[in-house]
């Protein structure tokens, strides 16, 4: 491969705030330690969590670097010491702490997959934070299993858009709600055996309908507020909910806790970001087993719903936030 560059573009946040304070700025290109591999990005996917990073309110663990961007795809250019099973010029993609949005990413060895036999490597990028976060909270931590009924909130996402594909295929039912009947509708092309929108439909009633008033097993929800009762009251005997956001809020002024014991639900819910290698690793392998094969195959994928040069960032945060959007919104620096 030809001699790497001393410089990159990477992305940056001048303080906390809107998109507008977003910029680009050069800066050196950085050198994989023990452990990790230097990837050259094509793609890196645009996520919720970059806006509330940008926001103020959701800062790098500690020892990541500010510049956001939290999963890459792109090609391996420089391995760092003890780094095995993988070589230089190896198309991957990556779950990263930070750093995607730049030339040159940095990436944990072990959470380096490889790209899809399906995918380009642009789609590739749209996979690893949607996947690791599906996957864990809703067959790890909500235990879906085939015969069950999920609820997925959020359903034409970048996040609900993979939860219905995946859970489908696991042979679920799924109920996905969202915002307008162009989205709805999105969701049912997708897999979802229902979709419901929250903006004229009353989703509680909706559920209990579908459901015979039984409820569901699994709730996957980003929201939170005033969603969390309106979600605990449609839950089955044994459901599970599953809470990876508050869109809404954290907090819930009043809180009838009596169907939790009597219904033994469980109310569970994770971040990724912040969690330790080793327990990234463990999604990281169970994907390479479980649902990278689906992916290799085109039975499941990435959904792109639009795609901006790397300068233009500014412009693809102000279309996550409009919610616009279906599926994923990717950045591509032209590798």
């Amino acid at each position: 491969m030809p001699a790497l560059p001393e410089t990159m573009r990477q992305i940056v946040f001048s303080g906390a705030g809107g998109p507008e304070v977003i910029g680009v700025e050069r800066a050196a290109v950085p050198q994989p330690g023990a452990g990790k591999v230097l990837v050259e990005v094509v793609a890196a996917g645009v996520n919720r969590p970059d806006c509330i990073q940008r926001a103020g309110s959701y800062p790098p663990p500690p020892g990541e670097s500010a510049i956001p961007g939290l999963e890459i795809a792109g090609r391996v250019v420089a391995l760092g010491e003890g780094v095995e099973g993988l070589k230089i010029g190896d198309e991957i993609c990556a779950l990263v702490g930070s750093g995607g949005y730049a030339d040159y990413c940095l990436a944990d060895a072990a959470l380096c997959l490889p790209k899809p036999k399906a995918l380009s490597l642009v789609e590739a990028a749209g996979a690893p934070e949607t996947y690791f976060t599906v996957y864990d909270n809703v067959f790890t931590r909500g235990r879906l299993k085939a015969g069950e009924t999920i609820l997925i909130h959020g359903g034409s996402s970048g996040i609900g858009s993979t939860a219905i594909q995946l859970a489908k295929h696991a042979g679920a039912t799924v109920i996905a709600t969202a915002g307008s009947q162009e989205k709805c509708d999105f969701c049912k092309s997708l897999g979802a055996d229902h979709a419901i929108n929250y903006r004229t439909q009353d989703f509680v009633a909706e559920v209990k309908a579908i459901t015979q008033k039984r409820g569901v097993d699994v709730v996957l929800d980003m929201v939170g507020g005033g969603y969390i009762p309106k979600n605990i009251s449609i839950m089955a005997t044994e459901g599970r909910l599953v809470q990876i956001a508050f869109l809404q809020s954290g907090v819930v002024e009043t809180f009838d806790f009596r169907p939790v014991m009597m219904r033994r639900l469980t109310l569970t819910g994770s971040t990724l970001r912040a969690r330790t290698l080793a327990q990234k690793k463990a999604v990281a392998d169970a994907l390479r087993e479980n649902v990278w094969p689906l992916l290799d195959a085109g039975k499941v994928k990435p959904l792109i719903h639009a795609t901006f040069p790397l300068d233009q960032a500014r412009a693809a945060h102000e279309l996550m936030e409009s919610s616009a959007h279906l599926g994923k919104i990717l950045l591509l620096t032209g590798k």
